[in-house]
């Protein structure tokens, strides 16, 4: 087993992503529940993972005033989630209440989204930032850990930057992972395989449909497993 794969449901429904819960087995701990699967299914698709002895990432990109991000980690930590995604972009008041809703549930680990893996330099211009994106994914990154948040998630091309800049504790999620080879177009702007980001310094990687679509999704993710298990 390697808590380090956080296998992303990107399902549209709780059957399908049921599914691939079961071909992975006992090897694969810890998923990735998104916006898409949660609106549809609800939030017991997190409860039915949790006791089935999952580890679940909950992926809510929270992005609201102070008060209101404080509900919602609350709300995730009642439904057992072990990690939950907040904007850094949403500033330090934002970071530190859900930080401190978070202390309810020591398994419960807080982190600062930083800029998503679909944009780039021309993308923040777009938006009204100036700076590249690595200049603002260490701003955020900065402003997540002066707010005392357990980690960021960044690109896995950050993630040495991130690494020597962060204190050494701080979690680092990588989300656009690729599987060595693979040439399939992805979402991700930003992406490299999971020994890449690890090797940089990233400490989980999140995967989606490297193993989701692959014809043997537990196949694939044992190919992943064996390609982190050289680094050691």
């Amino acid at each position: 087993m390697d808590s380090r794969i956080i296998v992303s449901l990107d399902f549209a429904t709780a059957a399908s992503a049921a599914g691939l819960v079961r071909q992975l087995g006992a090897e694969a701990t810890f998923y990735k529940v998104g916006l898409q699967l949660l609106t549809a299914a609800g939030p017991s698709v997190v409860r039915e993972l949790v006791d089935g002895g999952k580890r679940v990432f909950l992926d809510l990109k929270l992005l609201e005033i102070p008060s209101s991000v404080a509900a919602a980690v609350s709300a995730a930590g009642q439904i057992g989630a072990s990690m939950v995604t907040v904007h850094a972009s949403g500033g330090s008041a934002v970071l530190r209440s859900a930080v401190e809703a978070a202390r309810r549930f020591p398994e419960l680990k807080v982190l600062a989204l930083t800029v998503i893996t679909s944009m780039n330099d021309e993308s923040l211009r777009e938006v009204g930032v100036g700076s590249t994106v690595a200049e603002q994914v260490l701003r955020l990154a900065r402003l997540a850990a002066a707010a005392g948040c357990h980690g960021v998630v960044a690109s896995p091309l950050e993630a040495r930057l991130l690494r020597e800049t962060l204190p050494p504790g701080m979690l680092i999620v990588t989300p656009g992972i690729q599987l060595a080879g693979d040439s399939e177009k992805s979402d991700h702007a930003r992406f490299t395989t999971a020994a890449q980001a690890i090797d940089a310094g990233a400490t989980h990687v999140v995967v989606g449909r490297p193993i989701a679509r692959a014809p043997n999704p537990a196949d694939a993710f044992a190919a992943m497993r064996a390609e982190l298990s050289a680094l050691r």
